[in-house]
């Protein structure tokens, strides 16, 4: 295996096209698929199936594009810290809608930005932080657990070979508009919430209760709406007097006219930073996970 072979598939992977990667590359078609083949051959793996519709990556290459993806990084920081004497941050995560994730991050920025960095954060659908982190496109993964779902995410934590530890527990809160009715209660009941909306994060082809990024969303609501963004869900909260469920750790100069309650329930969230088993965590991963306890404190 060749660092230019590892470039060659990330291509491919990236164009879904050997024709339109070898234009890219400036080699010739046959090449590729040569240069392809042999490191198949030398993996014993099938990386790309070949389909009508053209390439896709296979089961087996997207856990290996996930490990070829990290080696290109590390080769790119080292030509940069000792050939062009340039040392370039890169930190990547994936989470659920969390304001404090957002603000731990722009902290970590703050703390090693420089002129050279690539920091990425992907608010994104529950089964897709598990998939991030295994494949190694995020270094860390944040998302909650509880007892009732707790189950099955440990079983798909497990066989995504990855490890996790409670960053923290919280109990439910409803974030809802300040002009909401309910706005001056010290805490409201499922009763209290049903006449409102109830906004929820959508969890695409695995839009199940147990994916579900909100907790109690098993329990039968009158009036619901699912979206993807939490700009979205935020501007909706506050234009249709709604409410959504989640950890009650908000940032109100991030989240002007919205405010936390408690809700008056028997539960818990239990949120956790899932990483991959097989990989020594950053200087920057380590430093999000402090910066991360901190802010929540």
């Amino acid at each position: 295996m060749t660092l230019q072979q590892i470039k060659y598939v990330i291509t491919v992977a990236e164009e879904g096209s050997i024709s339109k990667a070898a234009q890219k590359l400036f080699i010739t078609q046959p090449s590729l698929t040569n240069q392809i083949k042999e490191l198949e051959n030398e993996f014993n793996i099938k990386i790309f199936n070949r389909t009508n519709k053209g390439i896709i990556v296979s089961q087996d290459g997207e856990a290996f594009l996930g490990y070829a993806r990290q080696i290109l990084n590390s080769e790119e920081m080292l030509y940069e810290r000792y050939k062009n004497k340039k040392s370039k941050i890169l930190f990547s995560l994936s989470t659920q809608h969390y304001s404090f994730a957002v603000n731990a991050l722009i902290d970590l920025i703050k703390k090693y930005g420089n002129d050279y960095y690539d920091f990425s954060i992907r608010e994104t659908e529950t089964h897709e932080i598990i998939d991030d982190v295994s494949k190694l496109k995020s270094e860390v993964g944040i998302l909650y657990i509880n007892d009732y779902n707790r189950g099955v995410m440990l079983k798909l934590i497990e066989e995504a070979n990855l490890d996790y530890k409670v960053l923290f527990r919280a109990t439910p809160h409803i974030f809802t508009s300040v002009s909401n009715p309910l706005a001056l209660r010290d805490k409201v009941t499922l009763k209290d919430l049903e006449p409102y909306p109830y906004l929820s994060f959508e969890q695409g082809d695995n839009n199940s209760f147990y994916f579900s990024e909100e907790i109690l969303s098993y329990v039968r609501k009158n009036k619901n709406i699912k979206v993807r963004d939490r700009a979205t869900l935020f501007n909706m909260v506050q234009g249709l007097n709604g409410y959504t469920i989640s950890s009650g750790v908000l940032d109100q100069s991030l989240n002007s006219g919205i405010i936390s309650i408690p809700l008056d329930v028997n539960d818990y969230m239990d949120i956790i930073v899932i990483t991959h088993k097989n990989i020594i965590l950053s200087e920057m991963a380590l430093d999000y996970i402090d910066i991360l306890k901190k802010y929540i404190k």
